[in-house]
């Protein structure tokens, strides 16, 4: 039997990550080129084939899968979001990780895992039963804990990867827990005979319920539900600024969609998994905005940022979850979409400038809002780029974030239910209020005066800025033609509903 063909998306970046450390292991020894860097690039660079002929297929089919033995794989529109988001922003993460790790030990660790994660989040995307949803879990936990902690000479750095560890194996405990629960009610650990089985019992099941609670626990670790989220400021700070942006652009959205998953599976358990995920929403983007509010060090604000990112995904989606809305899924989905561009962009940018002003230096510094003070002076455009990022993270028109949130009100309208408008208008004045910290980011950079830090800061290689570029432009044409991401979003609108039979 032939494999479909997003098994492939799968399938080569698991099967180039160990050639990648190989090959840069025996490089050391022989050129200073940087082998593991274009191992990794072409790796993935050669993914990007199956995932447009798997973009043909699924648009025609809807739906694809494959069962080998005990691993069931199915690719749908969630499937098809969180691999263009992977692969895309992985993409740009190789490519801009070079300069930026110039002259550091064990590079070909560092793309080998990277690698690896992508294709390890592409199958976490597929997994259509809970075992091996887990599975991917752990495994992508696994690969990023390594990145998280790739300083390894560093104390922060290492205290960093241990409580990013901690947590995740806590919450993977909690997930196993939870799976032990259905199994033992419903005998199956398949997402679809799970509903199935569910529906035949007829009769509320606390244990089923208390198995949903575990998974949102659980899988809330890694997607950044508050009050979850201590591993997040440290672990995104204390990263390569590359794998900052992998963290919060797709990593956290991957724990979001693992949780999904397993709660699909328990939708017929209790009607409140729609509330519940607005609440948690709610909570978000007020404590990720007064949290980043405070914050002198840019990678700690950004990373803050992000779980107010997470609750305007929550708001969306449970709104469709909870009212059957397809506005609510497609406007969560193409948050989640424009939040990788964003972010990804914002924590490239900022970490242009670490490097510039701080890394090529041989210095470990933090990069922080006092030291950005004139950098457009010097640094015109990754200072451009970065403006355009936080301004489209704070929802500026006619940038991406600006659509999506528009999105997930507008459902929010379609309504006419009191509690969800006022919800709406809630995250509506968050989106206002974040830009009381993203507004003052620009304004330094574009003071008339430059920092001493600046002043004295070193030139920025063309390579670390070509992916600001392609990103910068992603997030202009979202915002001007958002239609552009129907593709991607409607789909996952789709299977997402489905899965919740709404």
């Amino acid at each position: 039997m032939s494999a479909p063909v997003f098994v492939w998306l799968i399938l080569i970046p698991l099967l180039a990550a160990p050639l990648v450390y190989l090959g840069g292991r025996l490089a050391d020894r022989t050129s200073h080129w940087p082998v593991a860097q274009a191992l990794a690039l072409a790796a993935l660079l050669v993914t990007w084939l199956p995932f447009a002929r798997t973009v043909g297929e699924i648009g025609a089919s809807g739906r694809m899968g494959i069962t080998l033995g005990s691993v069931s794989l199915c690719f749908d529109g969630i499937s098809l979001l969180l691999s263009a988001v992977a692969l895309g922003l992985g993409s740009m993460v190789v490519l801009f990780s070079g300069p930026y790790l110039s002259g550091q030990i064990g590079q070909e660790k560092y793309y080998a895992m990277l690698t690896a994660m992508i294709g390890v989040m592409v199958g976490l995307g597929c997994a259509c039963d809970l075992f091996n949803l887990w599975i991917w879990f752990e495994a992508m936990a696994i690969t990023s804990y390594l990145l998280v902690a790739f300083y390894r000479d560093l104390p922060e750095s290492l205290e960093a990867g241990v409580k990013y560890l901690v947590q995740s194996a806590t919450g993977s405990v909690l997930v196993v827990l939870g799976i032990s629960l259905v199994l033992a009610q419903t005998g199956t650990l398949n997402l679809a005979e799970i509903r199935a089985a569910i529906r035949a019992l007829n009769q509320p099941s606390p244990l089923l319920l208390a198995a949903g609670g575990l998974f949102i626990i659980g899988f809330g670790v890694k997607a950044a539900l508050v009050p979850l989220h201590t591993w997040l400021p440290d672990a995104h700070s204390q990263a390569p600024s590359g794998i900052s942006a992998m963290l919060s652009g797709v990593v956290i959205e991957a724990g979001l969609i693992a949780m999904l998953r397993a709660l699909s599976a328990l939708a017929d358990v209790t009607l409140m998994w729609g509330p519940l995920l607005m609440g948690f929403g709610a909570v978000n983007m007020l404590v990720g905005n007064l949290m980043a509010f405070r914050q002198t060090q840019i990678k700690r604000l950004l990373a803050y940022s992000s779980l107010t990112h997470v609750g305007y995904m929550l708001v969306g989606l449970g709104v469709a979850v909870y009212a059957g809305q397809l506005d609510g899924a497609q406007g969560g989905f193409f948050h989640l979409f424009n939040h990788g561009m964003m972010k990804g962009l914002a924590f490239l940018a900022a970490g242009a400038l670490l490097y510039a002003l701080h890394l090529a230096a041989g210095e470990h510094t933090p990069l922080t809002i006092s030291d950005l003070a004139g950098a457009s002076r010097k640094y015109p455009l990754i200072a451009l780029t970065f403006a355009l990022a936080v301004f489209a993270l704070g929802g500026i028109p006619p940038l991406s974030g600006f659509m999506s949130k528009w999105q997930i009100i507008v459902s929010g309208f379609e309504t006419r239910n009191l509690v969800v408008v006022g919800l709406v208008v809630f995250a509506a004045l968050n989106s206002v209020f974040s830009l009381a910290y993203y507004a003052p980011l620009v304004n330094v950079l574009y003071r008339w005066q430059p920092s001493p830090v600046v002043s004295r800061g070193r030139t920025a290689p063309l390579s670390l800025q070509l992916p600001l570029i392609g990103l910068a432009i992603l997030i202009l044409v979202a915002g001007l033609w958002p239609a552009l991401a129907n593709p991607l979003t409607s789909p996952a609108g789709t299977a997402l509903l489905a899965a919740f039979g709404r």
